[in-house]
């Protein structure tokens, strides 16, 4: 049984991401991620500047001119959310939790699909996969996975992304529009996130918050790494040990921006300050001017 207060929420998340779809990214997801392909609509008489190679020969010898093949857009999509829901994303400096700013975007990026009649699939993980809902369509499959996002309680709390990606090669063989949603602060899935580009259209998605990129001048605090439960002591009033830390998190940075510009993998930035839907926006309408 799911507690009433997850199906309130479940509810309250659909309100407000269907607002957003119909006001803010209606026609823009449609633009920003092309079809599988072309699919035959009906034949045509020839128009003068037409592509001869479109000509439909065996039309064209009964009817005794030339007819040309008409082709459109094959619009149905399989989109993939691949969701790191490792102890790392229980952090938030501001209003929400990095894990609570994925559901919500995921949220958002699910009824942008099945608002064009797409299916949607879900893989959770952690060190380990450990949810998986097979792609379908419709509301209440929608809905379904934001309940799994919403309900869901990890067993393990490290991170794997390559893994994960792994995972979703095997069970996801034709092309899709693949979400990968992480704070991306473990690294070794270069090769996966490598094969997975060039299957999918694979789009990242890095939640982050502002505590993580700037830590106050408060004294000696004692931090611990959420996935391995280390701790140790950090001084932030030290200038030596505050520079090695903006050194470390702008080499790990220049390290993504190299790997999915090499990759050809775009990426959306969120920020539990600054929030999801803008980022988005911005991205989906980069997309339709392609």
């Amino acid at each position: 049984m799911i507690p009433k207060e997850v199906l309130q929420k479940v509810r309250q998340i659909e309100i407000r991401t269907r607002r957003i779809v119909d006001s803010m990214l209606s026609g823009s997801y449609h633009s920003a991620f092309k079809g599988k392909g072309m699919e035959f609509s009906e034949v045509r008489p020839y128009i003068d500047g037409d592509d001869v190679r479109t000509i439909d020969w065996n039309v064209t010898a009964r009817m005794g001119a030339p007819y040309i093949k008409k082709y459109i857009e094959e619009r149905e999509l399989t989109v993939m959310l691949v969701v790191d829901a490792s102890a790392s994303g229980d952090f938030g400096s501001v209003d929400k939790f990095k894990g609570e700013m994925a559901v919500e975007l995921c949220s958002l990026l699910a009824f942008s699909a099945i608002r064009n009649n797409d299916r949607v699939g879900l893989v959770v993980f952690t060190s380990d996969v450990e949810s998986y809902i097979p792609p379908r369509k419709g509301r209440n499959h929608v809905l379904r996975v934001i309940r799994e996002l919403l309900y869901f309680r990890p067993k393990h709390r490290g991170t794997d992304i390559g893994n994960a990606l792994k995972f979703l090669n095997r069970v996801q063989t034709r092309t899709s529009v693949v979400f990968l949603v992480s704070d991306f602060i473990s690294g070794g899935f270069e090769t996966p996130l490598r094969v997975a580009a060039k299957r999918h259209d694979l789009v990242t998605i890095s939640v982050s918050d502002p505590r993580e990129e700037f830590i106050p001048s408060i004294g000696l605090v004692e931090l611990e790494d959420a996935e391995t439960g280390e701790t140790a002591l950090f001084d932030t009033r030290s200038r030596k040990a505050m520079d090695m830390y903006r050194r470390e998190r702008a080499g790990h940075r220049a390290r993504l921006d190299e790997l999915f510009r090499s990759t050809g993998v775009d990426e959306i930035r969120v920020s539990t300050e600054s929030g999801y839907v803008t980022p988005i926006v911005k991205f989906f309408r980069k997309r339709e001017k392609l």
